[in-house]
């Protein structure tokens, strides 16, 4: 990146307008961290942070005059929400951290006189840089340097920082995914050395962190190399790790084979979590021939034991997690382009159209992270499977109970006495359905329940 074309950069008028209100009562202010960074980058940029030397109380008096909303946002730590109409700021005094007790939250806060000093207790340096549209950047710890070198580096001693916060190891991994950055030597060994801290962190900040980094351009790079870190809250990943699969199809480890079927795919979260988990039962799978050669028969099924356990900790929730599974479960099966094995996978999946473009997509990611040679086809399959999808759509074709042109009243009127028997002759007349033994007619239908009626009759009077 030049310099010159990087700043300075226009802040948006509510901004400026902020600013304006804090000076002119003859106090400092900068905008401050992600914003700055992003604007430097020319990414798109929201929320805007303001550091300022006003205690939060006359920020709140100052803005409240002004005739913005205000909300006391976490004003134990010096921080008030100002509003107006749709656009909220963060301002916060100046601070400096105490000791963080937990390895997430400061004890305390110490209010002081200068953004420099507010600036020396932030994460990274990409983020300890502050702005104002007539003083300019202002970059005590060389940000703007390694934004231009794609690093991503601590302010200060790495060690400390991550000691004070613990989920800073998971920022720096989910900002090198986003931002396509590499984690700065020291940076990384800091991360391992500190990454027993992560057990200290509450879940949802973790899977929050995670979901942003698995759906980031640089999600499979960053997967491995952070493995080590991330290891830490994700632990399934350190059998991947270096395994080797001893077969013509892959020429990655599984591992990183997992890491390009996951670059490979569209970033869509339960693609991407659920790439993440499809081959995790490789390892526990693995045995070679008397040829040498690699298998892992089964290994879907393991992956979804394993993945279970996974979303189960990451507190995903019971619709979310069993979606996911699905696709684990189905990855690997062969599933030739026709009408009728269509619209068979789209009854496994509950007749979830997009769960079933979900699973295509895994797929094609899944080919995309084998030998080239063979990746080409299995992804030709994939995209062949959406477009007979696109057609079973386009006719109307049945594929789900609620499709079916009989319900489970017009059952109970043929005589089939309630209970389990009712949903397994509609199952078996939607089966009979997408295999064109029946059409989806309501007489036709009928007929079909009345003989599978006589047939169960007729077979348990035989067995008295």
């Amino acid at each position: 990146m030049e310099t010159e074309r990087l700043v300075p950069f226009a802040l948006p008028r509510y901004a400026e307008d902020a600013l304006r209100i804090l000076e002119g009562a003859g106090h400092e202010a900068w905008v401050v961290g992600g914003f700055v960074r992003d604007a430097i980058m020319r990414r798109p940029c929201a929320d805007i942070d303001i550091a300022s030397s006003a205690p939060w109380q006359e920020v709140q008096r100052l803005f409240e005059d002004a005739g913005w909303r205000t909300r006391e946002t976490g004003c134990k730590h010096g921080t008030i929400t100002v509003i107006r109409e749709h656009d909220a700021i963060e301002v916060t005094t100046f601070r400096c951290d105490g000791a963080y007790l937990d390895a997430r939250h400061p004890d305390e806060v110490t209010f002081v006189r200068s953004i420099e000093e507010d600036l020396a207790r932030r994460d990274f340096t990409m983020n300890a840089l502050a702005y104002h549209p007539e003083r300019g950047l202002l970059d005590p710890y060389g940000g703007l340097g390694d934004i231009e070198a794609g690093t991503i580096r601590t302010v200060g001693e790495a060690d400390k920082r991550f000691s004070e916060d613990a989920l800073r190891m998971l920022r720096g991994c989910r900002f090198a995914s986003e931002l396509d950055f590499s984690i700065e030597p020291e940076t990384f060994a800091a991360m391992v050395r500190n990454k027993g801290l992560l057990g200290r962190i509450a879940v949802e900040r973790v899977r929050a962190e995670l979901d942003r980094l698995l759906v980031g351009p640089a999600a499979g790079r960053v997967l491995v190399d952070a493995c080590d870190a991330i290891a830490a809250v994700l632990p399934e990943v350190v059998a991947m790790k270096g395994f080797e699969q001893h077969t013509p199809y892959h020429i990655y480890d599984v591992l990183e084979h997992t890491a390009r079927a996951i670059d490979g795919t569209a970033p869509r979260l339960r693609v991407r979590w659920a790439t993440l988990l499809h081959d995790m039962g490789k390892p526990a799978t693995f045995f070679r021939d008397e040829n040498g050669r690699g298998h892992f028969y089964g290994h879907p099924a393991v992956s979804v034991a394993i993945g279970r356990g996974l979303l189960e900790r990451m507190l995903f929730s019971s619709a979310d997690r069993d979606r996911i599974l699905a696709l684990v479960r189905w990855h690997d099966d062969v599933v030739p382009p026709t009408p009728r094995s269509v619209k068979r996978l789209l009854r496994r999946l509950d007749g979830d159209v997009e769960l079933f473009c979900d699973l295509c997509e895994l797929k094609r990611g899944d080919a995309r992270g084998q030998a080239p040679e063979f990746s080409a086809e299995r992804i030709a399959l994939a995209d062949a499977l959406e477009a007979t999808l696109a057609d079973v759509l386009a006719s109307d074709e049945a594929f789900s109970l609620k499709q079916l042109a009989v319900g489970g009243s017009d059952v109970l009127a043929a005589g089939i006495p309630q209970g389990p028997a009712v949903g397994s002759v509609l199952e078996d007349a939607l089966q009979a359905v997408i295999d064109g033994e029946v059409a989806n007619d309501r007489d036709a239908l009928l007929d079909f329940v009345h003989r599978w009626r006589d047939q169960a009759y007729s077979h348990k009077f035989s067995e008295q």
